[in-house]
């Protein structure tokens, strides 16, 4: 790779002038962005041929902590531009997708991953909690708009908060995969003992600590910078981000609980004691540019890693189709409408939240942070990676082209 690296530095800039014309060349194209990038970084990857291969094994340690800077600022424009307040009514769309549909998505993949695919009971697991979560970064497209521009509809509100959250499910069950995959791996059997240590430990006590984290990182920040005794017309939106994402995600790590939840929530406080200060839409702006340079980068290099695996010949069996689309087109939309149902909404909001699952860069986060811990076997690893690449690349093809249609066709009416 370091051989080449001046012509990927090329790439990644052509990549990067995809994202500044495409609101001007591709404004009528039935096409998304993501579309648009990761289509080029196939066709890279497919015919630059002296390119040494993108082994998403050997460098998992890369990929790991690259999505993982994208999901955290994806994470903070989240929280930053809800302007929904904070009430059951509202938010309870949200917590059914959370609590049934998420839990629905990672047994029946776990279930498909078992039976289809022959993986061990962790690394099915693992296939189910790394593709269950709405990504945060590549549903940014449906979400709501920045801070302070108007009301609200239910779907791109719903969508936006489930993406900022439902880290707070997935990730229990990613370590759930890794400690069963341990034990297995050290010849042990997984024990009752050491399911009711997961579940004090990686469901409750790391849940409510980021909770916690970050709440108490969004409102003593949200006072520093709207103090009094400081103009915050003065301060950097670009300090104030990234300290907002590092203090909350490193606090909260530094206390054995989920960073990523403690940065959505922070930004969701931040923005609450100040809910209509102009302040606000710099910080997002920032933010949106900031992960928008970032996707690039990751779509791009995941493109030319699908383009090498074209060009190399890799043979992809009908199992891997038949449940990739399963997946996209029947678990997730079904699961949507059973949480859904019950809740006084139009049935197009349903089914386009139900729809718009987008499976993306936090489920390569998920699965590096998994593989990376050393338990799971290397056939195992190379199952998850190409069933996920299947899945996440005809996502970013479903969802662009269906998205714009799914949202036209509910009911736009703005909440107050």
């Amino acid at each position: 790779m370091i051989e080449n690296y001046n012509l990927f530095l090329l790439v990644c800039g052509v990549a990067f002038l995809f994202g500044a014309l495409f609101p001007i060349m591709f404004k009528r194209a039935p096409i998304s962005l993501p579309m648009l990038q990761v289509s080029f970084g196939m066709m890279t990857g497919y015919w630059w041929t002296t390119l040494s291969f993108l082994d998403p094994i050997d460098n998992g340690l890369i990929i790991e902590k690259l999505t993982e800077i994208v999901v955290l600022v994806s994470l903070v424009g989240a929280g930053i531009k809800i302007d929904t307040p904070l009430t059951w009514q509202l938010w309870r769309p949200t917590a059914r997708l959370l609590l049934i549909t998420m839990p629905i998505g990672i047994f029946a993949m776990a279930f498909l991953g078992y039976y289809a695919f022959g993986l061990s009971m962790g690394a099915a697991i693992l296939l189910g909690a790394v593709l269950a979560p709405t990504d945060p970064v590549l549903a940014s497209s449906i979400q709501v708009g920045p801070p302070n521009t108007g009301g609200e509809d239910t779907p791109r509100f719903t969508l936006t908060s489930e993406a900022g959250l439902n880290d707070g499910l997935a990730f229990p069950f990613v370590y759930l995969a890794i400690k069963i995959a341990e034990a297995y791996d050290q010849g042990q059997r997984f024990t009752g003992e050491m399911l009711w240590s997961w579940f004090t430990h990686d469901v409750l006590w790391k849940i409510g600590a980021g909770l916690v984290v970050g709440v108490v990182v969004g409102k003593v920040l949200a006072k520093v910078v709207f103090s009094k005794h400081l103009k915050e017309t003065t301060i950097s939106q670009g300090y104030v981000v990234i300290a907002l994402t590092l203090l909350a995600y490193g606090l909260a790590e530094y206390v054995h609980s989920y960073g990523f939840i403690a940065v959505f929530i922070a930004a969701f406080v931040f923005r609450r004691l100040e809910r209509e200060h102009t302040y606000h839409h710099k910080l997002h702006d920032f933010a949106e540019q900031s992960e928008g340079l970032l996707m690039s980068l990751v779509l791009v290099t995941f493109g030319m890693f699908i383009g090498q695996g074209l060009q190399s010949g890799v043979e992809l069996t009908w199992r891997v189709y038949i449940v990739s689309f399963t997946f996209l087109l029947l678990i997730r939309p079904i699961g949507g409408m059973i949480a859904l149902s019950g809740l006084k909404m139009p049935p197009t909001e349903k089914y386009a939240i139900s729809a718009l699952g987008i499976r993306g860069i936090g489920t390569l986060y998920y699965l590096s942070y998994a593989l990376n811990q050393g338990f799971f076997a290397e056939e195992d690893a190379i199952k998850l990676w190409v069933v996920c690449s299947i899945v996440i690349l005809a996502s970013i093809f479903i969802h662009g082209l269906s998205a714009p249609r799914l949202l036209q066709m509910t009911i736009n009416k703005p909440r107050k």
